[in-house]
């Protein structure tokens, strides 16, 4: 006999209801998962939730904000100038020491180079137009002549590779000065006759001349501007003790300065001498010079 109040075999039990809690779940258990969920750590769908983080979206979303965008070009503005001063300036170091290097072959002293700040040095380099050199020796010396110091200033270079010429060179004007102590240590070591009795150099500026004095007696000079060079040209011989006519010292006074400020390159030579209390100054120059090819003259192998 079968029970009426039975479930039938394949009714499956009903499940109660979640139990309510008006206050909350009782002490020390955990409050049951809202209907409808699927349990899991990651919500109804079971899945991770997506995050838009494509470098586009975050691209459009940076440039939506207008201080972004004032910042991200403020940072590219500087990085191209960092860049630019930064080749700038090696450019212009590398520069200072190739001219450097020239210069001190042709003069045999330290010479400290700088180009002209406008237009930007890059231009020029590129160009290959250099607008204006400024090139200062260390007053050691210029080739022989001891205590001899150089200042230059040099315009409208242009380098061109010609089958003649590396360049050109538009003006070059420098301006040197020779100390006395200079002229009587150059004299002492260059002109075996004169140089074994002088003992010191003094200047005249009102009349122009020189005083070479010894022991024996003192050689007064004009310098002045011969043959595109100086020349020291002897007026007075006094106190000698022994014969010494002026067509004697005059010759190796014109040896001993030919060597020092002729047969310079570029076609440099001299324009004005002039004697002042301190010694003597000098101004060469050349214009339209070509610059010469390193076989020529290897002070110019560099440029």
């Amino acid at each position: 006999m079968t029970d009426p109040w039975a479930r039938p075999a394949n009714q499956a039990r009903p499940v109660p209801p979640p139990p309510q809690f008006p206050h909350g779940p009782p002490q020390g258990q955990p409050a049951p998962p809202p209907h409808g969920a699927q349990g899991g750590p990651h919500g109804a769908q079971g899945g991770p939730q997506k995050k838009d983080s494509s470098l586009l979206v975050k691209i459009k979303k940076l440039f939506r904000d207008p201080l972004s965008i004032v910042l991200v070009v403020v940072i590219v503005i500087a990085l191209v100038a960092a860049s630019v001063l930064g080749g700038e300036l090696y450019a212009r170091s590398r520069a200072d020491s190739v001219v450097a290097t020239a210069t001190q072959c042709v003069v045999q002293d330290n010479a400290t180079v700088s180009f002209g700040a406008l237009p930007p040095f890059l231009m020029q380099h590129v160009s290959g137009h250099y607008t204006n050199i400024h090139i200062e020796t260390a007053g050691n010396q210029v080739r022989q002549a001891k205590g001899m110091k150089a200042n230059l200033v040099i315009k409208d270079v242009r380098l061109e590779n010609t089958a003649n010429a590396n360049g050109s060179i538009g003006s070059l004007v420098a301006n040197i000065t020779w100390s006395s102590q200079g002229i009587k240590d150059t004299i002492q070591n260059a002109i075996p006759l004169i140089g074994s009795f002088v003992t010191g150099v003094t200047t005249n500026p009102s009349a122009g001349t020189i005083e070479l004095q010894g022991a024996l007696g003192n050689i007064t000079a004009k310098p002045a501007v011969v043959d595109n060079g100086i020349s020291l040209q002897v007026t007075e011989l006094t106190g000698l003790g022994f014969s010494l006519p002026r067509e004697t010292v005059q010759p190796a006074l014109d040896a001993f300065t030919s060597t020092l400020t002729k047969n310079y390159p570029l076609g440099i030579h001299a324009d004005s001498v002039q004697v002042t209390d301190s010694g003597v100054v000098s101004q060469f120059s050349t214009q339209n010079a070509s610059i010469p090819k390193s076989n020529d003259d290897p002070c110019f192998a560099g440029l």
